[in-house]
């Protein structure tokens, strides 16, 4: 028997991030919107803990413990009092270390996946307390849809969205690493009083509303100077999109994935092939938002 769980990725519509806390991590307020880009987790029992992957770049997966997936699995179990014996093999087809929870989603599916296979009847709130140990983003991939992750984003209230909206999503070649990305941060605002991260309330009104212009006007991401000190590509790569129609253009997280906002689907296969042709990214992917969380096929 084997039970397969589909995740979605997700792009934070605003990332507002507060100064370094004692414990190294930021405070956040991180407004998060699940993608129609999904992996999938496929669960089966096995002799011993094992991890195969396979999709787009899914040579850059690691295959050992430290995969989150596999810690997912291995905190599951340790709850339970059981071993966790799974093969877990992963379908990539979200961008690998490009800024949009990919290595989060596949926990969640592996922790939801596990959950069904075990038969171990896990509640939602413990579900989620296992995914906030894993990491900051893993809870979100869990729940989808829409929300508002406060703490260092693993805090979430659920978000109204009153629309679909459009997406293009160019990879770059190579990833970044988040860790490196919020100490280039920490570099920059160096000496300069980073205020408190406070959800922008017109954004949340646009997300409301399903209004593209507004949530357009809206969008911002604290990481993203970091993002292009470390990779100043990226600014060819928004500026291509800008100049193709897009309403709005950021980097995605931690980056290197930038997200271009579109006024409908028409708009968003021009950008796209705009991107393409611009021969700024490797490759540029449609998906509208929101999408919903991890959910067992």
């Amino acid at each position: 028997m084997s039970v397969t769980v589909r995740v979605p990725a997700k792009v934070n519509v605003q990332l507002a991030v507060g100064a370094a806390r004692p414990d190294g991590f930021h405070d956040l307020a991180n407004v998060f919107l699940a993608v129609g880009l999904y992996d999938e987790v496929t669960v089966t029992a096995a002799d011993e803990l094992r991890i195969t992957c396979e999709g787009p770049d899914a040579d850059q997966v690691p295959l050992d413990h430290t995969n989150l997936a596999a810690r997912a699995a291995q905190k599951l179990a340790a709850r339970h009092g059981l071993a966790p014996d799974v093969h877990l093999h992963i379908t990539k087809d979200i961008p690998v270390a490009g800024g949009m929870a990919g290595g989060s989603a596949d926990a969640a599916g592996a922790l939801l996946a596990c959950d069904a296979l075990w038969d171990t009847n896990t509640s939602r709130a413990e579900l989620l307390d296992i995914c906030a140990e894993l990491g900051s983003d893993v809870p979100f991939s869990l729940v989808g849809g829409a929300a508002l992750g406060t703490g260092r984003g693993e805090q979430l209230r659920p978000l109204e969205v009153g629309g679909t909206f459009h997406w293009v999503f160019a990879v770059a070649d190579g990833g970044l690493s988040t860790p490196a990305v919020y100490a280039e941060f920490d570099r920059l605002t160096e000496g300069v009083e980073v205020p408190e991260p406070l959800a922008s309330q017109p954004l949340l009104d646009a997300l409301a509303k399903g209004d593209s212009t507004a949530l357009a006007a809206a969008l911002s991401n604290d990481l993203q100077p970091a993002a292009l000190s470390l990779r100043p590509s990226l600014a060819g790569t928004l500026a291509a999109g800008t100049a193709a129609g897009a309403l709005a253009a950021l980097v995605s997280g931690s980056g290197p994935t930038t997200a271009f906002l579109t006024r409908d689907a028409p708009s968003a296969t021009k950008v796209a092939e705009a991107l393409l042709a611009s021969g700024t990214c490797r490759t540029a992917r449609l998906a509208a938002s929101p999408a919903p969380g991890a959910t067992v096929l």
